[in-house]
């Protein structure tokens, strides 16, 4: 079953469990992945394909982060909490990110392999560790075991 018939069936239980913080976000989802279809140059009605649905998610995480800082910076900690509700929904669809041991593991290698001894290459570095993980690491995560190898 793709993500997208996933999450169809989630929506379609959450409608029957009268969850109504669930179904709102899966069908944000949804309405997300037709976007994704049109700017795409398809009709709304055909199925986008999974890494398609990953990067669409994903954008959504990103989404949902940004504007639970905003909002937490903007002193309405009531709405916050509703974008990382959403933020935990959201999240249930994507595939489980790397550890940061196994981004270290990674790193180390690429480190080796690239000859980078001083922070002069740390774009390089990342980028280069980035492309390995194949996105399934969070760039943040990634940033963070690159600068403390290179400490």
């Amino acid at each position: 079953m793709t993500i997208q018939q996933t999450i169809r069936e989630q929506m379609k239980n959450a409608m029957r469990a009268k969850e109504t913080l669930r179904l709102e976000v899966l069908r944000s989802i949804l309405a997300a992945f037709t976007n994704e279809l049109v700017a795409q140059r398809r009709t709304p009605q055909e199925e986008l394909e999974d890494p398609g649905c990953i990067l669409v998610l994903k954008r959504l995480v990103k989404q949902r982060k940004d504007s639970a800082e905003q909002f937490e910076k903007g002193g309405r900690p009531e709405l916050a909490d509703k974008e990382k509700k959403e933020l935990l929904i959201i999240e249930e669809f994507l595939p489980k990110a790397m550890s940061r041991e196994d981004i270290r593991k990674i790193a180390v290698a690429k480190k080796a392999e690239l000859g980078i001894t001083d922070r002069s290459g740390i774009g390089k570095f990342i980028g280069a560790v980035m492309k390995e993980c194949k996105g399934e690491a969070d760039g943040n995560d990634v940033k963070a075991v690159v600068e403390e190898l290179l400490v």
